[in-house]
C-alpha cells in the first residue's frame, strides 16, 4: 500500500477518483461488494412491472452509475486473490462444516447428529526425500535448529536425490487416492459389523467433509470430518454397533490396506509408481464441548474454513497459471518450489491425461480444495441462495415492492459483462474500504464474545 502511494500516477488517480462528483456512489458500490479486490463490471437494466395493470413498479439502469457500470463481487475463494470474497467463502464453509457437526434446523439437519460417531482425520503424503524440519529433538538433520519462519523449512536437504517427479505425481493422484480410501473405509466398517458392503448401505451411511492443505515441502494432505449416519443420512441414528472407536479403527485399517493405493505405469525414463498415504496420520474424536483433550466442533469448522481459502501459496508458488519457465525466475519463485513446478512441465508430455502443466502452479494438484459427500450437510449453493434471497428481500423493501405479491410482478432484465478490476487509485481506496469493513467485523465479534463471557459470569 505504501509503495503504491509513493507512485505519482497512482496517487494522482486516487485523487481523481476521490474528488469525482459520483465518488460516494462508487464508494457505496465497493462497500456492497465487501471491498472486493477485483469486482466484475456489468452494464444493463432491470424493469419490474405489474402483470395485471402493466404499471411500471421499478426501473433501474446502470446509465447513472459511476462510469455507467455496476460493480459486483468477484466471488474468488482464494485469499491471495481477493481477501474480501475469500472471507465470505470461508464463512460459508464454516457453516457448512459446522452444520454437519452440530445440526441446522433451517436445513433439516437435526441437532442429534452430535450423537453420531464422528472424527477429525488427517491423511498425509509419503516421503519423497529428507527435508529441513523442526523435529522434537529441536535440531534438523542439517545440524541447524530452525526457527518457525525459516524459509529453508520444507525444502530438500539434497535436491539432487529428492523425488520431485514423485511429489507432483502424488499431488496429481491425491484425489483418486482419497476415493480409494473412502471406498475401503466402507468395506472396513462392514467387516467389523459382520455385513457385506451392500448390506451396510441398508443400515448406515458414511459422510465426510474435507479440505486440502499444502505442507511446506509442497505435498498436499487432507483434513476430513468423517461421520457415521443412519440409512437415511443425518436425520436417522446409526446402529448401536457404530461407535467412535469402530470408526477410528476402520479408518486406520483403510489407510494401511493395500487396496488404498493408486498406480501409474512406467513411461520412458519414469518408473512405475504406486502411491499410498504417508505413515504419519491422525484420527481424533470430535466433541461438542472441549474437555482439554479433544477437539471441538467450533475448532474443526474454523480449521477447515481457514484452509478452504488457501492453495499452495505457503510454498512460494504463484496463485495463477504459469505461462512459461521464465516466469519462475522473473517472479523469484523459491528453488524447491521452482523444481516442483519444472517437474510438472517436464512430465506433462509423458502423462498427457494428467494435465500437469495446466496445474503446475498447484504443484500438480488439480482437485477441489474443499469437498463433501452428498449427505454430509447443506451445500455452498444453498447457503449462497439464502444470502441472495435475503438481499433480494432487502432490495424489494428499498424499492417499495415489499408488499407486492412476487407472482404478480413481471421482472425484465438485460445485463452485459463490461470488464473487471480497479484502476491503480481505485485499488488503494478499495483496500481501505475492505480494511474498514474487516475492522468493524472484528469489533462486532469482540463485543459479542465479551457479551457472552459476561452472561456466563452472571449465570
Amino acid at each position: 500500500m505504501t509503495d503504491l502511494l509513493q507512485d505519482p500516477a497512482t496517487l494522482g488517480d486516487m485523487l481523481r477518483v476521490a474528488s469525482a462528483p459520483d465518488y460516494q456512489r462508487w464508494h457505496e458500490q465497493i462497500r456492497r461488494t465487501g471491498g472486493c479486490s477485483d469486482p466484475i463490471h456489468i452494464t444493463g437494466w432491470t424493469l419490474a412491472k405489474d402483470k395485471t395493470s402493466g404499471e411500471t413498479l421499478h426501473r433501474y439502469s446502470t446509465e447513472g452509475e459511476p462510469g455507467g457500470r455496476l460493480r459486483i463481487a468477484c466471488g474468488n475463494r482464494r485469499a491471495s486473490r481477493c481477501p474480501s470474497c475469500a472471507w465470505t467463502y470461508s464463512g460459508d464453509t464454516y457453516h457448512l462444516i459446522r452444520a454437519g457437526l452440530a445440526g441446522d434446523d433451517r436445513r433439516d439437519i437435526p441437532a442429534t447428529v452430535r450423537e453420531h460417531p464422528r472424527v477429525f482425520a488427517t491423511l498425509t503424503a509419503p516421503s519423497f526425500g529428507p527435508v529441513h524440519n523442526r523435529p522434537s529433538s529441536g535440531r534438523c538433520r542439517c545440524g541447524v535448529q530452525h526457527h518457525s519462519e525459516d524459509p529453508a523449512l520444507g525444502t530438500a536437504l539434497d535436491s539432487a536425490t529428492y523425488d520431485y517427479a514423485g511429489a507432483v505425481l502424488f499431488n496429481n493422484m491425491a484425489g483418486a487416492l482419497w476415493a480409494r480410501f473412502t471406498n475401503r473405509l466402507r468395506r472396513e466398517i462392514a467387516l467389523r459389523a459382520g455385513l457385506t458392503r451392500r448390506e451396510l448401505a441398508d443400515v448406515c451411511r458414511v459422510a465426510f467433509g474435507k479440505v486440502a492443505e499444502f505442507q511446506k515441502r509442497g505435498a498436499v494432505h487432507f483434513h476430513a470430518v468423517i461421520r457415521i449416519d443412519g440409512p437415511e443420512g443425518p436425520e436417522t441414528p446409526p446402529p448401536a454397533w457404530a461407535t467412535t472407536e469402530l470408526l477410528d479403527t476402520s479408518i486406520r485399517s483403510a489407510v494401511a490396506h493395500s487396496y488404498t493405493s493408486v498406480s501409474l505405469p512406467a513411461v520412458e525414463d519414469q518408473p512405475a509408481r504406486t502411491f499410498r498415504w504417508g505413515t504419519q496420520f491422525d484420527v481424533r474424536p470430535i466433541k461438542a464441548f472441549g474437555d482439554g483433550s479433544d477437539i471441538t466442533e467450533q475448532a474443526v469448522a474454523s480449521y477447515v474454513a481457514k484452509y478452504a481459502t488457501k492453495a499452495a501459496e505457503n510454498t512460494g508458488t504463484l496463485d495463477r497459471r504459469i505461462g512459461n519457465r521464465e516466469a519462475l525466475f522473473l517472479l523469484d519463485v523459491p528453488d524447491h518450489t521452482a523444481r516442483l513446478i519444472e517437474a510438472c512441465l517436464d512430465l506433462d508430455s509423458l502423462y498427457p491425461d494428467r494435465r500437469l502443466a495446466a496445474w503446475s502452479h498447484m504443484l500438480g494438484f488439480g482437485g477441489h480444495f474443499s469437498t463433501k459427500s452428498r449427505q454430509y450437510s447443506t451445500t455452498l449453493g444453498d447457503l449462497r441462495q439464502t444470502r441472495a434471497d435475503y438481499r433480494a428481500a432487502q432490495e424489494r423493501e428499498a424499492r417499495g415492492l415489499g408488499d407486492a405479491d412476487p407472482d404478480t410482478v413481471l421482472v425484465l432484465a438485460c445485463w452485459q459483462y463490461a470488464g473487471h478490476g480497479h484502476s491503480p487509485g481505485e485499488s488503494v481506496l478499495a483496500a481501505t474500504i475492505a480494511r474498514d469493513i474487516q475492522l468493524n467485523r472484528e469489533t462486532a465479534r469482540e463485543a459479542l464474545r465479551d457479551q457472552n463471557s459476561l452472561e456466563g459470569d452472571v449465570t
